[in-house]
């Protein structure tokens, strides 16, 4: 076994420390579209708290994905520049928390050395605790490094993605993003210059910065939210998606949506410029 391959799979960081109140709970909903609409009750649960009225505040089941922002295994010594989102899985074992203080535990599942010039996908995991240590969701990352196959792991096969049925959707949903969307996501951790600044977007290989693929995801689950969820967050039990192309700020999302018991199926496209920009989507309900 290779010396690079034992050293990935034995990364690990337990105990991580991370707090986080209503304010981050309602920037995230606002930074993947919700609210967009100051009149639609439904959406302005996740974004105002009330008053005349109060009522609770919702948190929006994908804000796990920015909850512990930074959290991870350790330094993968990786050339950063050819890195690329592949994948998101998120068990949610309860509902978040509208205000917590957590801790977060992560650690290198699985490392597929694609061969040389191919690259690698290294699969980590964190799992977010409340502060009795009880679960609150279990993250899984897929991670794509084009520039680091070759050194000699082992040869191993990935799981076979969610199969979209081969029926026609069952429902499909238009949701517009804007064209600052990616300013506001931004303020929710990831400040890559890739999403904001438009000299290094264009250097990078873009007519101009694109879209968070986390915000894309985010999307998606309020995709979910608004449609077979009936905007109920407690009722999310996992969040799955793959990254196939980037959004631009400003374009519609087109969500293809499936639904088999309490399974829900999905793509999501931008018909605009034809392409998909999320495949093999799940969600699974409860």
């Amino acid at each position: 076994m290779s010396a690079r391959y034992e050293e990935l799979k034995a990364l690990k960081n337990i105990g991580q420390k991370y707090a986080y109140t209503d304010r981050e709970v309602m920037l995230y909903a606002y930074g993947i579209g919700l609210g967009a609409d100051p009149m639609d009750e439904k959406e302005l649960a996740f974004v105002n708290e009330g008053t005349l009225t109060p009522r609770p505040l919702k948190v929006v089941p994908t804000f796990a994905s920015v909850a512990a922002w930074g959290s991870g295994p350790g330094e993968m010594n990786l050339n950063r520049v050819m890195v690329v989102d592949g994948e998101r899985d998120i068990t949610f074992h309860q509902p978040l928390p509208v205000a917590a203080h957590i801790t977060a535990d992560s650690s290198v599942l699985e490392v597929y050395d694609k061969g040389k010039d191919k690259g690698v996908v290294i699969v980590h995991q964190t799992v977010l605790k409340n502060e009795k240590g009880e679960k609150l969701a279990t993250l899984v990352a897929s991670r794509f490094a084009r520039g680091d196959g070759g050194f000699g792991g082992p040869s191993l096969t990935q799981p076979d993605p969610h199969k979209i049925p081969s029926r026609a959707p069952d429902k499909t949903i238009d949701i517009t993003t804007r064209p600052d969307q990616a300013l506001v996501y931004r303020l929710c951790g990831d400040r890559n210059p890739l999403h904001s600044d438009p000299e290094f977007a264009k250097k990078a290989g873009f007519p101009r910065p694109i879209l968070h693929g986390m915000c894309t995801y985010g999307i998606t689950c309020r995709g979910v939210l608004q449609t077979y969820a009936d905007y109920d967050a407690s009722a999310f039990r996992q969040h799955v998606a793959r990254f196939s192309s980037p959004v631009y700020p400003g374009e519609t999302v087109t969500m293809d949506l499936w639904k088999d018991g309490n399974v829900i199926s999905f793509e999501a496209k931008v018909k605009s410029r034809g392409v998909t920009v999320i495949k093999n989507g799940k969600t699974v309900l409860g």
